[in-house]
């Protein structure tokens, strides 16, 4: 991302519509507007947030684009906005997932690969939820690993022979896992991913969700990297407008990020999808992966503890070889694939 090093410099930004890039200024700078007609690409969670913005700026590309919705009325509303204010020879179609379902994740896979014909050349896995009150998915699991982590896992599995059947060495499959800073409150707790020993904190459970984000990433890389399909994680940033601090304690918020500093690092919804947009479109990313990214480029080790915005570094623990295959064989056992 070297075209934008300046304008991402911690002591050049000045907040939300700043010079930093929007995700349809990386598909305009690429020079991928209707050139990528050819393509199938798969997004979660595209009825609000940066996933409404990564939706709008794939669709630009001319690429036929599936979005992953729970509230389908919600997302049409999307689809309409995007389609009657955009000018461009792609697609969009929804699919019906709930990620606290591993029942509809399998259900919305098969419509996925049905209408797709098998095709897929891009996932990003953008949907998520954050820091909320001890819950289970319908399968039982612990709420944020179950529809952060395991639903993604699953739905990467079940799609994963379209990735591989499209990549070419010309044009390899990616996946690209919307993680966070986030990561840094936790590593995966390989003994007790469902806190089921009591002491259920809503950070520590995002941060392994996280965590686990950034580890799936990694080992797709290890495991299909040679074979032309490559994977990569992300920090979008301190965007705000999203509904994802929902649960969150307002007065806690603004205590912690009601500052010049945060003010200053902060991004709108447009600038906050520009990471997963170059991960998945750049010609930087086309051939590698592996790596935890903020603003486009791999991230060093974090020079601080704890989150802060002139430090986008990834935690002790995102490069974990041994703690990842754990988590993916028993993540394959979760899900009912081992």
């Amino acid at each position: 991302m070297s075209r934008y090093a300046e304008v991402y410099k911690f002591e050049n930004a000045s907040g939300p519509g700043d010079a930093r890039p929007t995700a349809e200024q990386i598909v305009k700078d690429e020079g991928l507007v209707d050139k990528l007609q050819d393509k199938t690409f798969l997004v979660t969670g595209v009825s609000g947030g940066i996933g409404t913005e990564t939706l709008r700026a794939l669709y630009l590309t001319g690429a036929h684009v599936y979005g992953t919705v729970r509230n389908v009325e919600k997302g049409q509303k999307v689809v309409d906005d995007i389609l009657a204010n955009n000018k461009s020879d792609g697609k969009i179609e929804l699919i019906e997932i709930d990620l606290n379902s591993l029942d509809s994740v399998r259900k919305g896979a098969a419509d996925f690969l049905k209408k797709s014909g098998g095709k897929l050349n891009l996932l990003i896995n953008n949907a998520g939820i954050m820091a909320v009150p001890f819950g289970k998915t319908k399968d039982g699991f612990e709420l944020q690993f179950g529809v952060d982590h395991l639903a993604h896992f699953l739905l990467f599995e079940l799609v994963k022979d379209a990735l591989l059947s499209s990549a070419t060495p010309e044009y390899p499959s990616r996946v690209v896992n919307v993680a966070s800073s986030g990561h840094k409150a936790a590593r995966v707790r390989l003994d007790d991913y469902n806190f089921e020993k009591g002491d259920y904190n809503d950070w520590a459970s995002y941060g392994q969700a996280k965590t686990a984000n950034v580890w799936m990433a990694n080992a797709i890389e290890r495991k299909y990297g040679s074979k032309n399909l490559h994977a990569t994680s992300l920090q979008p940033g301190f965007v705000v407008g999203t509904n994802l601090g929902a649960h969150l304690d307002p007065a806690g918020v603004s205590a912690m990020f009601d500052t010049p500093e945060w003010r200053k690092y902060a991004k709108n919804i447009e600038q906050g999808a520009a990471c997963q947009v170059y991960a998945g479109l750049s010609e930087e990313w086309k051939h590698t992966g592996g790596k935890y990214l903020a603003e486009g480029v791999a991230q060093p080790p974090a020079r601080k503890e704890g989150f802060n915005p002139d430090d986008d570094g990834y935690g002790p623990w995102a490069y974990d070889e041994a703690g990842e295959e754990k988590l993916w064989q028993d993540s394959l056992k979760f899900v009912g694939l081992a």
